[in-house]
């Protein structure tokens, strides 16, 4: 669903439950997705939306059922640290029984969106609806003694100070440390360069991207450096593009990302690199390595 009440500044893919375009995405629209999904050999669908007001555990539990009813094999990489804080609130529990029920209906993976930078200064002014700190992290924390494989991000280069970015980096390995020794943990990290086109960040507050190709790479091996305990990082084709990605491969990356078939969040805000297949293939093999396909987030 694009429904959400988090208020995100950086966001232009929400909208309110009244709003002309709102939708709740239907069964059927998921069978076409996932049917075109399994014809380009694909096997992972990363599912998330907003913050929807209405819809409770038990929508996304029963949503879960259904999809792996559509395709047992499928890969279900789904919701996020943000969207647990929220339906634990709606449904006065805790976030171990949320993730217990999401897993039980067919959860495989928890993606780490939503972290945006992990510094509350932050985090009440560019996402003042969403979960704080401490919140995200400790969702993370109950998903790895649960041993439920996550993904970390991080979304920089709008308002945060390089001591932010840092601080980002020591909570993720910090967390990643506290995991108990058999858990998957944070299997990846991601980090993307804020995307300003027409957000509030940039309409209201004059708030640029700032972040150079340079940048990226910098900001990407000094992550490889402190993230020493996080087996892979991921650059961002998707919002960098192929030659940036291409030099992270050489400053720590080892995975490239997904084809990524249908994309509607950071694309509303100038993020326009796409490609296929034989496209990521080709720019793997041209910055010298060896291409191989993953089956899902811990393959």
């Amino acid at each position: 669903t694009n429904i959400c009440k988090a208020g995100c500044w950086f966001c232009n893919f929400h909208c309110h439950s009244n709003a002309s375009g709102s939708y709740i995405t239907t069964i059927d629209e998921y069978r076409e997705k996932i049917a075109f999904l399994h014809h380009l050999g694909g096997r992972q669908l990363l599912l998330q939306g907003g913050l929807h007001p209405g819809l409770g555990l038990s929508f996304y539990t029963g949503l879960f059922r259904s999809l792996k009813e559509l395709s047992p094999s499928l890969k279900l990489h789904a919701l996020g640290p943000a969207e647990v804080v929220h339906l634990a609130r709606m449904e006065g529990c805790s976030y171990r029984e949320v993730l217990e029920q999401l897993t039980a209906a067919g959860l495989d993976s928890l993606p780490g969106a939503g972290a945006e930078i992990l510094a509350d200064r932050v985090r009440k002014t560019i996402s003042p609806g969403k979960c704080l700190t401490g919140e995200w992290l400790s969702v993370m924390q109950t998903a790895h003694e649960l041993n439920i494989p996550t993904s970390a991000t991080m979304m920089f280069g709008h308002i945060e100070t390089l001591e932010e970015r840092i601080q980002h980096l020591m909570l993720l390995r910090e967390t990643q440390e506290a995991r108990p020794a058999d858990a998957y943990g944070f299997v990846s990290f991601i980090p993307w360069p804020f995307q300003d086109k027409d957000t509030r960040l940039l309409k209201e507050k004059g708030v640029k991207n700032s972040v150079t190709a340079t940048g990226y790479v910098r900001l990407f091996a000094t992550a490889r450096i402190m993230l020493n305990n996080i087996s892979t990082l991921q650059p961002s084709w998707l919002t960098v593009g192929f030659d940036v990605a291409q030099l992270c491969l050489h400053a720590g990356g080892n995975d490239f990302g997904s084809i990524m078939i249908e994309e509607n969040v950071v694309s509303k805000a100038g993020a326009s690199y796409s490609t296929d297949r034989q496209g990521i293939i080709k720019a793997i093999e041209d910055a010298g390595f060896t291409p191989k396909q993953r089956m899902g987030l811990v393959e």
